[in-house]
């Protein structure tokens, strides 16, 4: 690991999150005793993770230099740039800046650690720049699947840096908010040292879709249906929602908005004035059941399937306000995020057995991303024109193909750096090297734990899921070595006890013949006997059944 001792000169650019992975994002740009960070996100946990509510970057290198670190400049509002701040702050208590919606969001986050009174949140418009130590930082505005999107531009003494965040190139966005091209060419001519741009869609071809395509796909979908219609969307994607609303107001139909997330953002949106709802237009749950299906719209949560959403609930019919009749439609205007693909399958099923119809993206046009595809990333490229170009935001084959992109447009091979999370990028007198790595990985959110549960709990978790545990209750007498009491054998997860008494009571008597020949000495000793105990069934239940549960010995002083 490099230390801060003797640390050469030169712009130091750190990912602590969000390369060689989708989320989690965290950048860390330091220059002499000044650090800012951009982005402090989350990410959800993958299928190994068990009982991981959220995954949030390791911030060792900070913590240890909290000092030094002046600011956190958020690009926007979603989860894997924002969610990771309530668990940051109380080691970085610095500065937030970011656009008006993306401090929306946080300030509501914040609520519920009671952190939004301690934080200086300090809103920034685009094409406005921040002043931090030797840092100077342009918000450049930017399409997203979320309004108020932005990249930053940071100048400091080595150079001019652009650091993308999520974007794409929509040429007709909704609220007519164009990326702002003018101020990438207007970099582009100046001299950019550095282009750190987002590689979620590099293996996408042509252009990515406009959001307002989905509008037009509701403006198709929404007349035809004979019943009520239920639209499944992610809270933050205000055009989203405004589409949706605008669609139902044509036909005639009141919107009824669910879930917590989204009656929260909806009203954010709402105050700063990035989305307009009339208010006649909505209604609450009280009211929908004394509509005809045919004049309601529900907008709501629960696109992936989420086994505690209302959608889930509703195709589950386990809903106590809410039943799905023959001729009602589900929208789910969302992507199928990968490894939830099972959960969105099985939920379509469950909503067509309730007899509701279902658009989702592979039969109609009802999500487009918001990431830039092939070509939009090439004219990124050639709009900045970097002296050096850092793909990130992507998994590492989207990294890999990203260069390459960028090679095919002119940036040399040389000049192209795939690196990982804990990578020191630094850049001195027109140069780039990578000068070693930092602490870095993954701290798993349990609860109310930060950090708690580490790789071997998770295997212990793995272990448990697949083979079960197994109990040796057993008393001895501490100053004799007497068996007074068991072995007592329960099991979980790893046969059925009523139908397996005889395999159990065989287990039985494995652990009374070892008990029964060792000394009153080593009886004595309870950690000698723990490890034959597990020693003795572990070959036994590998012998009899190849199975390996977790082995507990229990030992009982009477």
């Amino acid at each position: 690991m490099e230390t801060d001792q003797n640390q050469p000169a030169g712009l130091r650019v750190i990912p602590l999150g969000g390369v060689g992975e989708i989320g989690l994002n965290m950048m860390v740009y330091e220059y002499g005793d000044d650090i800012i960070v951009a982005d402090c996100g989350l990410m959800f946990p993958e299928p190994h993770m068990l009982g991981i509510d959220i995954v949030i970057p390791d911030i060792t290198y900070l913590r240890e230099r909290a000092d030094r670190v002046r600011g956190i400049f958020l690009t926007h509002g979603h989860e894997d740039h924002i969610g990771a701040l309530p668990y940051v702050l109380p080691e970085l208590p610095v500065p937030i800046f970011g656009t008006a919606l993306t401090l929306g969001f946080v300030r509501e986050k914040l609520k519920e650690f009671d952190l939004d009174s301690s934080t200086d949140l300090s809103v920034v418009k685009p094409r406005e720049s921040v002043t931090v130590g030797p840092f100077k930082v342009e918000f450049i505005r930017v399409s997203h699947s979320i309004v108020d999107g932005c990249a930053l531009a940071i100048r400091t003494p080595e150079g001019v840096v652009i650091h993308t965040g999520d974007f794409k190139i929509d040429q007709t966005p909704v609220d007519g908010e164009l990326t702002d091209l003018a101020s990438f060419a207007r970099y582009g001519s100046e001299g950019v040292l550095a282009l750190f741009s987002d590689s979620t869609n590099v293996e996408r071809q042509g252009y990515t879709l406009s959001e307002r395509l989905v509008g037009e796909a509701f403006d198709e979908i929404f007349p035809r249906c004979p019943g009520r219609i239920i639209v499944a969307a992610f809270s933050s994607n205000i055009h989203r929602v405004q589409q949706a609303v605008e669609s139902a107001a044509r036909c005639g139909r009141k919107v009824l908005l669910n879930g917590r997330s989204m009656i929260a953002n909806v009203a954010i949106a709402r105050q700063l004035g990035y989305l307009r709802i009339p208010d006649d237009v909505l209604i609450d749950l009280r009211e929908m059941p004394r509509l005809p299906p045919e004049q309601v719209c529900m907008i709501t949560t629960g696109s992936q399937g989420e086994p505690m959403s209302a959608l889930t609930r509703i195709a589950m019919d386990d809903h106590k306000q809410i039943k799905l009749e023959k001729g009602d439609t589900v929208i789910l205007s969302s992507r199928f995020i990968p490894g939830n693909e099972k959960t969105i399958s099985d939920l379509i099923n469950h909503l067509y057995r309730r007899g509701a119809e279902v658009f989702h993206e592979k039969v109609s046009e009802v999500h487009v991303s918001g990431h830039a595809s092939r070509e939009e990333l090439k004219l990124m490229i050639n709009l900045v024109r970097p002296k050096f170009f850092v793909p990130v935001h992507g998994e590492y084959r989207h990294l890999v193909k990203h260069s390459r992109l960028a090679q095919r447009v002119g940036v040399p091979e040389e000049r192209c750096l795939v690196v990982e999370n804990g990578a020191v990028i630094r850049f001195a007198d027109g140069a780039a090297e990578v000068a070693g790595s930092v602490a870095n990985g993954r701290v798993f959110i349990d609860g109310k734990g930060i950090g708690d549960v580490g790789a071997v709990v998770l295997k212990d978790r793995k272990h448990l899921s697949e083979d079960g545990m197994v109990v040796v209750i057993i008393s001895i007498n501490p100053q004799t070595g007497e068996i007074l009491y068991g072995p007592d054998i329960v099991s979980r997860g790893f046969v059925f006890e009523d139908e397996s008494q005889e395999y159990l009571d065989e287990t039985k008597k494995i652990v009374l013949d070892l008990l029964a020949g060792m000394s009153p000495e080593v009886l004595k000793d309870w950690n000698e006997v723990k490890q034959e105990v597990r020693r003795i069934l572990r070959r036994f239940f590998n012998k009899t059944i190849e199975r390996r549960p977790v082995i507990l010995p229990l030992i009982i002083e009477m």
